[in-house]
This record gives structure tokens, C-alpha cells and sequence, in this order.
């Protein structure tokens, strides 16, 4: 690996589970062989494994698949039967990653915790390529989404899967598979941002198998990714300009944010920065170019996270006097983080059918007009799609899910992707479902978010749920310096 490579691996570690001799698991078929494993940098022995799936369900026949699963076993020597399957989000994060940190969530308590790499994520044929070298930070500052660096993805993954096999309805279908191959009647379903809408898809198709599902950052079948990337990032940056506005320390630190934010958009649609970048481990200066497409971008995903959003005030007026460098550090570690998490192929054989083709190409300007990311990204991912192999979703996919399974669905306030307004379109439709909403961004946390999930998971309903902490909640303060 390059020293850019080693770099992004220590920021962003790929975590595997290593397995002992993997063995048939009693009592189950051929298709499910487990064994004990080591979580990595842990002392806990969880049971790995594969589970293996026809690549074209329908068909029954040719390739098959092997699931790649972990099993975390409840600490209680009585666990309840039903466990928590957690689901990546995305789409194209690998569940089973997950591992060293969701081992520590306090539903393992009682239960055991199922992470299961979707079809292509993970080590379940994962449908990714090498787009850039690995020492190429400009690549993570220029669009993502071109056709020329897609087409020669394309043409390599052909050669090892029928990219038009991996929709999320086939992937929750392997889910069920492997939920009755593990001897589980009931499961606990938990998943956010895409993990939801994979949620969502598994409770239409599976409802008698699902006692419940708490879903966070929800991203229901009417949200068609990427359509509403630009609209929603751009409320939550007037939200952040007008919370800055008014906190005291803020608003006198950055008296003109919307201004200077204003002057560097025009600067950078200008002329794009030449920015002198200093890497952390080697201290090597690198030259990159900072487009107004880059500043955007990044931004938007700074933003997902309640550091970054705290720290966008300054980002901002620190870009204003010029200094570059310091946003692309932060803007950086923002996108490196969320693509390199990514099996990119596997999220274009999901949202080029699930997604993109169900947008009209006149609705792009009355969602991208007038706002800071514009409609590059959705017109290029288009262009992708147009190119990418199209799986078929079933009929009906793009109605709502209108199910009766119990379901607890949080939003964060400043979310810039899947704020409050997409719980409520999924709330809508799950006439036994409660929307929380919350102070935070793109992920909630705390002792209030647990015990209010605490107190559903153990009933299994959302009557009688005491939410009255989140009023005390707060969002932490902008960073001034």
C-alpha cells in the first residue's frame, strides 16, 4: 500500500473477523456454516461465518454467494429469542464492520446482535473497484459520480457479478433466509439513514417476521436518492445561519457569515482555489484544487456529523480570509470517510433502479435552483446510471410501506440528508409507529435516545413511551476558534 494508502487506512480501518475453523452449524442446512471468532481488538468470541445465496434468486440457478455474517451473543445466559439485526446504511457499508463498536450497545444485554454484509458490501462479493491511486486526495475533492472512471468499474465487476441482481428487495429476501437458517422466529430490526429504507423494504416483505424496528435518519421510498441532497443541504445550512445568528458568541465572532459565505461561492465559481495541503503523517505539502463543486460537496457532508455542523460557521469564515487549507483538512476527512466506507458499485446497483429512475429529469431545478450544491450531483449520477447495468424492483416498489409492525423512528433537527419531514412521510404510513425528534444532525445519541429505545424494545410497542428527556437535550456550541 502507498504512503497516501497506509494513511486513510489508519484514519478509516477496513475491520475484519478473524475466524477459527468454520464448521456446519448443527441442525441447519449446508448453506450456513458458522465457527467462533475473535472480534478484532477485543477478547469477545462471537460466531462468524457465510451463509450462501443464489446471486439470481429468481432463477434458482448459476452463481452463488456467500453472505458474510457475525453473530454477537447476548451476555445473559438467558438471552431473549428475538435479536437485533442491525443494517448498514449507504447503501454499500458493510454491516459486519460494525463489530468492534456495536458489541458495547446496550441491547446485547439481553440479546443477540446479527450483522450480515448485504450483496455486494463487505465480504459478500463486494461490488467495489479501485477508482483513483490511493494517494490521490484530489480525487476525494472532485466529483465523484463520472462516467469515465464508472464505465472501467462497470466492465471489471461484469466479469464477477450480474450487477443487476443486487436491489435491496433481493438483499432482504437473503436477510430472511438467513434469519430462519439461524432459528430466529422474531427479529429486532435497527438500521439508519439507508439502513432504513432496507429496514422499510425487509418489514413489507417479511412483517410476520419483524417484532419491531427503531429506524433513524429515515429515507422512506418517497426519498429518490440523490434528488433532495441540494434542498436538504441547504436548509440545514440556513437552520446553522440562523442559529449563529442568534447565539451570542456566534453571531459576534461571524457577524457576516451569509455574506462571506456568499463571497466564497462566487470566488470558487470563479476560479477554483489552489490550495497547499499539509499531510498529517509525512508533513509533505500537496497541491490541490479547491472547484466550488469541491467546497460544496464537502460541506454538505461535514455536515452530517454535530462536530461539523458546529464547526461550519468557522469553516466559512475561514475559507473567507483565504485560508483553504484548513476546510479541506476537515472537509477531507468528511469525504474520505464516507467514500471509502462505501462499496460504490453495489450503491449504484441499488439506487440506479430503486432511485434515479424514478426521477424526472424537470423536477432537478425547482430542488437544485437557488441552492449551494446545485445539480451537478444528481445529473451526474444520472449520467452513471445511464451506463450501469438496472436491476427490476418489484411492482409497487415506489409506494409507501404500510405495515403494522410496531416502529420507533428518531430525527435529528439539523440533519442536512433526512431531516424531521422524511420521519414523518414514514410515520404517515405505519399506523403503529411514534417520530421523535431530537436536537442533532445525520445520527442521534445519548442517554435519553437510549432510554427512550430502551423502553420500546422491551415492550415492542410505542404506547405509553416517556420522551419528555428530549427537552432537555441541547445542541452543543459553535466552535468560534
Amino acid at each position: 500500500m502507498k504512503r497516501t494508502g497506509r494513511r486513510l487506512a489508519a484514519l478509516f480501518p477496513v475491520l475484519l473477523l478473524t475466524c477459527a475453523s468454520v464448521v456446519v452449524s448443527q441442525g441447519s442446512s449446508d448453506r450456513l456454516r458458522l465457527g467462533p471468532c475473535k472480534i478484532p481488538g477485543t477478547n469477545d468470541t462471537a460466531r462468524c461465518g457465510i451463509f450462501t445465496v443464489f446471486e439470481n434468486r429468481a432463477t434458482g440457478t448459476g452463481r452463488n454467494i456467500d453472505l458474510n455474517l457475525v453473530v454477537i451473543p447476548a451476555r445473559s445466559a438467558n438471552p431473549r429469542p428475538d435479536p437485533v439485526v442491525w443494517l448498514a446504511g449507504g447503501p454499500g457499508a458493510a454491516a459486519t464492520r460494525a463489530a468492534p463498536g456495536i458489541r458495547n450497545a446496550w441491547f446485547r444485554a439481553d440479546r443477540d446482535i446479527v450483522l450480515v454484509d448485504q450483496r455486494g458490501t463487505g465480504a459478500s462479493n463486494p461490488l467495489d473497484c479501485e477508482l483513483h491511486d490511493s494517494d490521490d486526495l484530489q480525487f476525494y475533492l472532485d466529483p465523484l459520480f463520472r462516467v469515465e472512471i464508472f464505465e472501467p468499474c462497470r466492465d471489471k465487476l461484469a466479469k464477477a457479478a450480474d450487477l443487476s441482481q443486487y436491489t435491496t428487495p433481493i438483499a432482504m429476501d437473503d436477510l430472511n433466509e438467513v434469519r430462519a437458517a439461524l432459528g430466529y422466529e422474531k427479529i429486532n430490526l435497527m438500521g439508519g439513514s439507508y439502513g432504513s429504507r432496507a429496514a422499510l423494504i425487509y418489514m413489507r416483505r417479511h412483517p410476520e417476521t419483524v417484532r419491531s424496528a427503531i429506524l433513524e435518519g429515515v429515507t422512506p421510498i418517497a426519498f429518490r436518492n440523490p434528488l433532495y441532497h441540494a434542498y436538504e443541504a441547504q436548509r440545514a445550512l440556513e437552520e446553522i445561519f440562523r442559529q449563529c445568528a442568534a447565539d451570542p458568541a456566534c453571531g459576534a465572532a461571524f457577524p457576516d457569515l451569509r455574506e462571506e459565505f456568499d463571497a466564497v461561492i462566487a470566488r470558487l465559481e470563479a476560479q477554483p482555489a489552489r490550495v497547499t495541503f499539509t499531510e498529517g503523517d509525512t508533513g509533505e505539502r500537496v497541491e490541490l484544487e479547491l472547484s466550488r463543486y469541491g467546497f460544496a460537496e464537502a460541506l454538505r457532508t461535514t455536515l452530517y456529523y454535530m462536530p461539523g455542523a458546529r464547526d461550519a460557521p468557522l469553516l466559512i469564515h475561514r475559507a473567507y480570509q483565504g485560508d483553504y487549507e484548513f476546510f479541506v483538512r476537515i472537509g477531507l476527512r468528511s469525504n474520505i470517510g464516507i467514500t471509502n466506507a462505501l462499496a460504490l458499485g453495489m450503491l449504484l446497483s441499488v439506487t440506479c433502479p430503486e432511485d434515479l429512475a424514478r426521477i424526472d429529469p424537470g423536477e432537478i431545478p425547482a430542488l437544485t435552483d437557488g441552492t449551494f450544491l446545485g445539480p451537478d450531483r444528481v445529473r451526474n449520477q444520472m449520467a452513471v446510471c445511464a451506463i450501469w447495468p438496472a436491476g427490476d424492483v418489484p411492482e409497487g416498489y415506489g409506494e409507501p410501506v404500510a405495515v403494522d409492525v410496531p416502529t420507533l423512528i428518531f430525527s435529528g433537527t439539523l440533519d442536512p440528508v433526512t431531516p424531521p419531514r422524511w420521519g414523518d412521510e414514514t410515520a404517515r404510513h405505519l399506523p403503529n409507529s411514534l417520530h421523535v425528534v431530537a436536537p442533532g444532525a445525520h445520527g442521534l445519541g445519548g442517554s435519553c435516545i437510549t432510554g427512550i429505545e430502551r423502553q420500546f424494545l422491551e415492550t415492542a410497542s410505542v404506547e405509553g413511551i416517556d420522551t419528555s428527556c428530549v427537552k432537555e437535550m441541547s445542541l452543543p456550541p459553535f466552535r468560534t476558534q
